[in-house]
């Protein structure tokens, strides 16, 4: 029973570190603001843009979202795969949006 109350202490005090944790974006990973369109079609700094076979769209928390869930105009950091698809997004938290550039560059 004593361990059992040392493992839930630990874990409590342990708990706080871990949601602190920022995500790990990738450097290259582009910002934009992001609108789904149709189907695999959404809009990155008012162009249309192609989401791959397989991509994921997760929000502050990491968690993976449906494009049809994406806000009209959410500020994203994303990456492109070998034929330009968009592959992967990251939804920006505030600690996040905080850190990315005032202007966002143009969806190549």
């Amino acid at each position: 029973m004593q361990l059992v109350r040392y493992l839930l202490v630990a874990a409590a005090l342990l708990a706080p570190a871990a949601h602190a944790q920022l995500r790990s974006i990738p450097a290259d990973a582009r910002p934009a603001t992001l609108r789904h369109l149709q189907d695999m079609i959404v809009e990155l700094n008012g162009k249309p843009a192609r989401l791959s076979p397989g991509a994921q769209i997760r929000d502050s928390h990491n968690r993976l979202v449906l494009p049809t869930a994406l806000a009209h105009g959410t500020v994203v950091r994303y990456q492109v795969d070998a034929v330009g698809m968009v592959h992967r997004v990251w939804i920006l938290s505030r600690e996040e949006l905080a850190q990315t550039p005032r202007t966002l560059p143009a969806a190549d």
